[in-house]
């Protein structure tokens, strides 16, 4: 019995050296392991982190850009007739400013004391600079004077050009604006007219100022108001393409189609949309501007419809057309 409790103890004595071996060369990483967790943990950061960070700003300028455009829904209204200010810069200080928060105000000589960026990206990639004083007609020339025509319509429209002043909202943003004091109202109108006169106030927005990236559909956005009375603001998000290359392509049906399976987000656009993309058609690349290039409205005709109206890019003129005629398609989110 004394070998056998003898041999135990010993059993166990070298059991508990064995253990205190065990925990005294365990009980910590190597300066090896260190180093390559390390640098797995800074390969994952970086293929990681720049996709992460992208999320949260898109998230942010999305939230930002409904904010913007809830105030200045709200704003609008408030100044009642929208005509009978002598120029952009006297517009935003004799109306907007008192019925939206603005920090600072800019004339066409001083953009930059604004926050304006020098030049955007455009919806695809594409730079645009401008110089001041920054003029409609060197933003959008068709907005100002237009002549063309097609195998059996011409079309010609003028009205006096515009000077951009610019402002600093409270909230941080950086605005271009261009006004057209001969702005006319809304008629519902029933035959074919062009969209020009019907737009009394277009801006570029800039969320974070110059800080960029400056880009269209990031940190960059467009928004008109349109109709001397009863003023309508309209702020698109376009696709940056139409449904194809093709200026013909789809059906106003197909049209509607092609939009909801894009995304559940984008729609057709209806006609103050338009409009607006119409007036920046610069910093949304709307290459192709042939006499037939016409993007289909999603608004039928009230008294027929069969029918719908679309928007030329090449004279700013709309049409009633038949629903099964083929046009392009450009999806929008609002």
């Amino acid at each position: 019995m004394k070998r056998f409790l003898n041999a135990f103890t010993t059993t166990v004595a070298d059991q508990r050296a064995l253990l205190t071996k065990n925990c005294t060369y365990s009980h910590g990483f190597t300066m090896a392991e260190i180093l390559l967790s390390l640098t797995i943990i800074g390969v994952v950061a970086a293929i990681t982190l720049p996709s992460l960070t992208g999320n949260i700003n898109e998230r942010t300028w999305a939230t930002q850009k409904k904010a913007l455009y809830a105030r200045m829904s709200q704003a609008i209204p408030l100044i009642g007739s929208i005509n009978g200010y002598a120029d952009s810069e006297t517009f935003i200080t004799g109306a907007l400013s008192k019925v939206l928060k603005i920090n600072n105000i800019c004339d066409k000589d001083h953009l930059e004391d604004c926050g304006i960026a020098p030049k955007f990206i455009t919806l695809t990639g594409n730079t645009f600079s401008y110089s001041v004083p920054f003029k409609m007609s060197d933003y959008n020339e068709k907005m100002t004077n237009m002549l063309a025509s097609d195998a059996t319509t011409t079309f010609s429209y003028s009205q006096d050009d515009s000077e951009a002043a610019a402002f600093e909202t409270a909230n941080g943003e950086s605005v271009i604006l261009f006004y057209f004091p001969k702005c006319q109202p809304d008629m519902s109108e029933s035959v074919n007219y062009f969209v020009q006169p019907k737009i009394c106030v277009n801006m570029i927005y800039d969320l974070n100022g110059n800080k960029g990236p400056n880009t269209v559909g990031k940190d960059v956005g467009i928004m008109t108001v349109l109709y001397a009375t009863d003023s309508v603001v309209a702020a698109p998000q376009p696709w940056y393409r139409n449904s194809a290359t093709s200026s013909y392509t789809t059906d106003h049906n197909e049209a509607q189609q092609y939009c909801r399976e894009l995304d559940p987000e984008y729609r057709m656009p209806n006609l103050d949309e338009l409009g607006s993309m119409f007036a920046n058609m610069t910093l949304l690349d709307f290459g192709d501007t042939s006499s037939t290039h016409a993007v289909w409205s999603s608004e039928i005709n009230a008294a027929n419809s069969s029918q719908a109206w679309d928007q030329s890019f090449m004279t700013g003129y709309r049409r009633i057309r038949p629903r099964t005629e083929n046009l392009a398609a450009r999806c929008v989110k609002r």
